[in-house]
């Protein structure tokens, strides 16, 4: 999952954990680090059973396979394309923009 779509989980997550339960959280270090995250998925699911909201399970669920899902692989491209359009742009003639003069005042 990308880290945007984590970052967004978390955020959702942090601001129904501060409406319901008074509880702060970092959106971001909850996004990056799994041990962190999986300790507030915990105390969603623990609250979401107390208070009876269920919206708290829901996005803890969603932060859950959030941090359990592989990141995509990079997409690489072929090195003979790559280093084909490096030869391109640096053999490409540079483009020289030449002021102009309007009413033959310079």
């Amino acid at each position: 999952m990308q880290d945007s779509d984590k970052l967004a989980i978390a955020a959702h997550l942090h601001v129904l954990l501060r409406r319901k339960t008074g509880r702060v959280t970092d959106t971001e270090w909850m996004a990056a680090n799994a041990e962190y995250a999986m300790e507030i998925v915990r105390f969603a699911r623990q609250h979401a059973v107390e208070d009876g909201v269920p919206e708290l399970a829901e996005w803890a669920e969603r932060l859950d396979r959030a941090v359990h899902e592989p990141a995509p692989a990079p997409q690489r491209r072929p090195l003979l394309e790559t280093a084909s359009q490096a030869v391109r742009q640096r053999l490409a003639p540079a483009v020289v923009e030449v002021p102009r003069y309007v009413g033959g005042i310079r």
